[in-house]
């Protein structure tokens, strides 16, 4: 997917957001070691020790300890050519998913975009207004998602906000219609999609691929 967006819309500079969990900023390293690169930045919050160690190969890479939602993270990292997030939208809230993209809008030329997108009615959905069954009926069977509801209003310490709004579990269902809507608002055109199959065999999503670059005015 990098490889396909990243020759798209010719790539130089970028900003993985979020890119962190579970992959220990697999996405970052796979782009500079397969394309010139410039200027990079990996945005996260909790940067592993193997993150911090596999980054000193890269003088070209900065490891940005930071909320990627809050205003002054996107103007330190000014404009990149693209701006990746990966398994990361249908997790924002406040500011919420299409308020990233109204953020990073005006600093890159380009999105690439791997999320697991919501078939279900709607075409965003904040998944807890589903109530807690069919909450559950929808995202992976986490012992976090099936605690949530009993702490809903409590202050998630290590984020320093409500459980309700916090990034560590599914928040939004994004439809490709809304995904693609927003997206277009702000002046970027798909150019490049593929579906990636089942999202681990949830019924009401599918993981989806997809490269947005600005429009010519």
């Amino acid at each position: 997917m990098i490889e396909r967006a990243f020759e798209r819309c010719s790539v130089r500079s970028f900003a993985d957001l979020g890119g962190v969990w579970a992959v220990d900023g697999g996405y970052a390293f796979f782009a500079l070691e397969r394309f010139d690169i410039e200027r990079a930045y990996l945005v996260d919050e909790d940067h592993t020790a193997a993150v911090r160690d596999r980054a000193r190969q890269f003088a070209q890479l900065e490891l940005v300890s930071a909320n990627f939602g809050a205003e002054a993270t996107a103007e330190r990292l000014g404009w990149v050519d693209a701006v990746i997030l990966f398994d990361v939208l249908l997790h924002q809230v406040a500011p919420d998913w299409d308020e990233i993209l109204e953020l990073y809008a005006p600093r890159t030329r380009s999105f690439v975009i791997v999320n697991p997108q919501w078939t279900g009615d709607g075409d965003a959905v904040r998944l807890l207004d589903l109530g807690r069954e069919e909450y559950l009926r929808s995202v992976p069977p986490l012992d976090l998602h099936a605690e949530l509801f009993a702490k809903l209003d409590e202050t998630n310490r290590r984020r320093g906000r409500p459980w309700r709004d916090v990034h560590d579990v599914w928040q939004w269902g994004i439809s490709d219609a809304a995904l693609t809507a927003a997206l277009a608002r702000l002046g970027f055109a798909l150019v490049y999609f593929e579906d990636l199959g089942s999202w681990q065999g949830l019924e009401r999503f599918r993981n989806r691929a997809f490269a947005f670059a600005k429009e010519s005015r």
